[in-house]
């Protein structure tokens, strides 16, 4: 192998960010499983409600299913936050759809908290405080380090931000007119075929911007630093006292001995 076959420094410190960087976004956002438990309890609400139009046994149904996939989490004890979220948005739809005995309702709490998701991103991100900084900052142990320190991170947070705001808006924008206009089946379907396509579009984005921008500054490990620092501090002054007192004690024994 030549000296050009050879993988540099840079290309190997490149290729371990992006892995760092898929790894933190597949934590972040759920990974295949975390998709999963998003798109289950809507399409099993669409399919049974096409079915035999039963608002009742689909809202029933979507709602045993997200509460089952918590409690496989549990017992495996994974992490439950997608989980959660998922029966916390199933709930609250199954409660609307009940109090107005509209099918289409079971849906509405969703995509308000969607729209508002997007005007999150496109607002902190106009802020100069990006939600996907704040969201995956403590994942790559920087904290608000970005901020202050890092522009060219910050920079890649903004971009992502923007994307993933532009990227749920445009999804509002086809929902709600199916909310008003469509019967409950059709704005099922699309709701469901609008699930991953437009998340994974704004996470490979997320990636792209990451990927190109600095390296994060771990701030975890620049403390745990600081403390070895202090520590190896103090017990240096501690033995630089003993050194003296020894020091002295071996002085005040000498005196003692002259005739």
């Amino acid at each position: 192998m030549t000296s050009l076959d050879k993988p540099t420094t840079e290309d190997t410190s490149a290729d371990d960010a992006r892995a760092v960087t898929e790894a933190a976004l597949f934590e972040a956002f759920g990974g295949v499983r975390g998709m999963v438990e998003t798109v289950l309890p809507g399409l099993l609400f669409v399919s049974i409600y096409t079915i035999n139009k039963n608002l009742h046994m689909a809202a029933i149904a979507a709602l045993a299913v997200s509460l089952a996939m918590v409690v496989v989490r549990l017992a495996r004890k994974d992490t439950v936050k997608h989980a959660f979220s998922g029966v916390f948005g199933v709930g609250f739809g199954v409660v609307f759809a009940m109090m107005t005995g509209n099918a289409k309702d079971f849906y509405l709490p969703g995509m308000l908290y969607t729209t508002g998701l997007a005007l999150a991103y496109i607002i902190t991100a106009m802020a100069g405080v990006p939600l996907i900084g704040l969201m995956l900052g403590p994942i790559f142990r920087e904290n608000l380090s970005w901020r202050t320190r890092n522009p060219g991170r910050k920079k890649a947070y903004t971009k992502a931000s923007w994307a993933w705001g532009l990227i749920l808006l445009g999804k509002s924008a086809i929902l709600f007119p199916l909310y008003w206009w469509a019967d409950t089946t059709q704005l099922g379907w699309v709701l469901v075929a609008l699930k991953i396509p437009p998340f994974l579009l704004a996470v490979y984005l997320t990636w792209v911007f990451l990927a190109k921008a600095p390296p994060p500054i771990d701030v975890f490990a620049e403390m745990e630093a600081e403390e070895r620092a202090e520590e190896e501090r103090k017990a240096a002054q501690e033995q630089e006292r003993a050194q003296h007192a020894e020091d002295g004690e071996a002085t005040t024994t000498g005196r003692h001995r002259r005739p």
